[in-house]
């Protein structure tokens, strides 16, 4: 089994990489592969509705994109983390996501995810929101740890700091990995994902 952890800070090696690290450590205690990947600090595109989609992927290639949506083929489970700009995930990490989710949801459907957010001190509440409603509207389940995933320091040692946050990463590390096991034992008996047996419906409010 494997996770893939995304970076989405511009900052290599900052507070929200801190806190991947520290969930990161519990799933490979439990014998979970993991990989964190940075998505870097040159521009991403945004969405810009065109629908041209296809086999999972973006219709554009000259980003990160469609690098990432490749990656998320051969995971069991996806932690996305990102520090706070103005009550919000990084912008870049965002176009990445509206992207990523809108070609690729196919690849996502049902692989347990978390969000996590690092801030100096506000907005962090927000930000989890935003970040959560990606794998809420993809048949995600979504994993929690015993707060709210967020971690609070202006640098990576300040954020080694926040004895809290770092217990909530190492327990929402644990966490996962205890339901990827319970995914696979249930696959092993027989449970498999839902299958969808009707049409999507889409209502127009407007009419």
């Amino acid at each position: 089994m494997k996770v893939l952890l995304i970076n989405g800070s511009p900052h290599k090696s900052g507070s929200t990489y801190t806190a991947l690290s520290e969930i990161e450590k519990e799933l490979n205690k439990a014998n979970i592969e993991t990989e964190i990947f940075h998505i870097g600090n040159k521009p991403i595109r945004g969405c810009i509705a065109c629908k041209r989609c296809e086999n999972n992927r973006c219709v554009f290639n000259d980003d990160i994109t469609n690098a990432i949506l490749e990656k998320c083929e051969s995971v069991d489970g996806l932690i996305v983390g990102s520090p706070v700009y103005y009550s919000s995930p990084n912008g870049t990490l965002i176009a990445m996501l509206d992207r990523m989710f809108y070609a690729g949801n196919k690849v996502l459907q049902y692989k347990p995810a978390a969000a996590i957010v690092s801030a100096r001190r506000a907005g962090t509440t927000a930000s989890f929101d935003v970040l959560n409603k990606y794998f809420t509207i993809s048949n995600m389940p979504v994993v929690s740890s015993q707060y709210w995933s967020m971690i609070h320091g202006n640098n990576a040692e300040e954020a080694k700091e926040d004895l809290e946050g770092m217990q909530i990463m190492r327990i929402l590390g644990k966490n996962m990995a205890w339901l990827l096991k319970c995914i696979e034992a249930g696959k092993e008996k027989g449970i498999n994902i839902p299958q969808r047996d009707e049409a999507r419906e889409f209502t127009n409010f407007i009419r």
